[in-house]
């Protein structure tokens, strides 16, 4: 059987989502699609899917395999295209993992005029605080805020984000405004679920701030609209808190101090051969985020 044949087949089953849709998009015979399966498994030595009569599933190995094939198709089909037309153009997909407060505010104007130039290109945004598994959520690139700390991951700086504190102007009236870090102990603040230190940086200098958080939330901008609400006093990266600082809604304190920062990246897996696609990609959000102040 051939090789490239079998990780067809084995795409368009996992695509497809049984056997008999499989047979019926490839136009061949049901049991020529288990068949091809079956051989490509044992040539493996690996299970790649469970079955059932009810179910299909992909095992760990599985969903490996078919991240794998899928790029390998994708960079074949890309190659192909430019040598038999002579068009370089961009095609393929590339799914990309944010956070999203950034992903709504800096990250989707910068792929929406990505995707402008590059028209035969399709991507796939997922928007989530959380840090995301490259292998179970099949992503190929992500945008880190924060230490790296994953040694399998490949970064490439954008930019640094800075700290602000702050608090509504009706908040600091009624409970007064701090003017060292430890006054913040009396006061009441928010715990962003995904990062919650107990000690803030003032000066290059860690202090543990033992503030009451009234208020958990996976999500920056919900925290954000409860300082809004007069709620207490929050610490947020500046380019959730920017517009509301213009607008007059929050107040910055603290501001004699240094407050910590850290580095916007993205992200991707080590591998032999990165596609084209990717490499384009990460070199745009390189250029395009490298002289933003957030």
């Amino acid at each position: 059987m051939d090789r490239f044949e079998e990780i067809q087949t084995f795409i368009s089953i996992v695509k497809a989502g049984s056997f008999s849709l499989a047979a019926e998009r490839m136009n061949i015979a049901k049991s020529a699609v288990s068949r091809r399966l079956a051989e490509l498994e044992s040539r493996l030595g690996i299970q790649l899917l469970t079955r059932t009569t009810r179910r299909m599933n992909l095992t760990e190995s599985g969903r490996h395999y078919f991240k794998r094939c899928q790029a390998i198709l994708a960079d074949l089909e890309e190659t192909e295209h430019t040598l038999t037309t002579g068009d370089i153009a961009l095609n393929g997909s590339i799914r990309i993992a944010a956070p999203m407060s950034f992903g709504l505010s800096h990250l989707s104007p910068v792929i929406n005029q990505f995707l402008k130039q590059n028209s035969q290109l399709a991507i796939e945004l997922v928007l989530d605080d959380r840090t995301v598994n490259f292998m179970d959520e099949e992503v190929d690139l992500a945008i880190r805020i924060g230490k790296l700390v994953d040694s399998r991951l490949v970064g490439r700086k954008l930019s640094s984000s800075h700290l602000v504190i702050c608090a509504s102007p009706e908040y600091l009236k009624t409970f007064g405004e701090p003017q060292q870090p430890s006054d913040l102990d009396q006061h009441t603040g928010f715990s962003y679920s995904y990062d919650r230190p107990t000690d803030w940086t003032f000066d290059n200098i860690k202090i543990p701030i033992r503030m009451r958080y009234q208020l958990r939330a996976n999500n920056g901008v919900m925290l954000l609209n409860a300082a809004i609400d007069g709620l207490g006093i929050i610490l947020t990266p500046k380019f959730i808190a920017a517009k509301a600082i213009q607008q007059g809604l929050l107040k910055p304190i603290l501001t004699r101090y240094q407050l910590s920062k850290a580095g916007i990246y993205v992200v991707y897996q080590q591998q032999h051969h990165l596609p084209q696609r990717i490499k384009v990609l990460i070199s745009y959000l390189v250029d395009q985020f490298k002289n933003l102040s957030l």
